[in-house]
């Protein structure tokens, strides 16, 4: 199958890597681009959680963080990768699975993570935010148009794949990824059950291998 992988490039091969081993097509057309929103150290200390929704915001804190909060809550296992581990990664890497595994009470909490996160953690658990980093939507000049699907990790990427008027049909990471493209008229084919990277393969070998 001929596949567009839209992540950002620095965040890409190892999708690419994984989809050519399986025998894919892939061409990389980033959608979106992710920008440092400072240098200032981010203050851990006085936290009983921190709570990290995005490696790249996993990264940015890493980089900018003093002391340590007692706990740290990750998405995904890639989040929690990048923070070098998590005392809690929810089974659904979602907010919402995330806050269900979450004990209670939390106690103090910051929410690190894009500008434009979703508020339900915060709102949730009444956290601090503080935000890392923005995400750049992406109009590229030229998009491949002879691919048989569209590869969508993020819903950023869905708003800026939508926001193109295109009529390949895309593969998901999630719900919240497939709620975007469809309301940019983005037909979604497949949806990956675990929302991260092996979750995104698997739908993409059940979608182009049918029984």
């Amino acid at each position: 199958m001929r596949l567009v992988v839209t992540r950002p490039r620095e965040r890409a091969d190892a999708l690419v890597a994984r989809l050519e081993v399986l025998g894919h097509e892939v061409a990389v057309c980033p959608l979106i681009e992710t920008e440092p929103l400072g240098d200032e150290p981010v203050d851990l200390d006085g936290y009983d959680w921190v709570v990290v929704t995005s490696r790249t915001g996993a990264e940015e804190l890493r980089r900018r963080q003093r002391g340590s909060a007692r706990r740290v809550a990750a998405i995904g296992p890639g989040t929690a990768e990048a923070l070098g581990g998590a005392d809690v990664v929810p089974r659904v890497s979602t907010q919402e699975g995330l806050l269900a595994e979450l004990p209670r009470p939390a106690g103090r909490v910051l929410f690190a993570g894009a500008e434009d996160a979703r508020r339900l953690l915060v709102d949730e658990l009444d956290a601090d935010f503080v935000p890392l980093y923005r995400t750049r939507r992406l109009a590229p000049e030229s998009f491949p148009r002879d691919a048989d699907a569209v590869v969508l990790a993020s819903a950023s990427a869905a708003e800026a794949y939508g926001a193109l008027g295109l009529a390949t049909p895309a593969i998901s990471i999630g719900p919240q990824t497939t709620a975007a493209a469809r309301a940019g008229g983005v037909r979604i084919i497949a949806e990956a059950l675990t929302h991260d990277v092996d979750g995104l393969l698997d739908a993409i070998e059940t979608w182009s291998s049918p029984s």
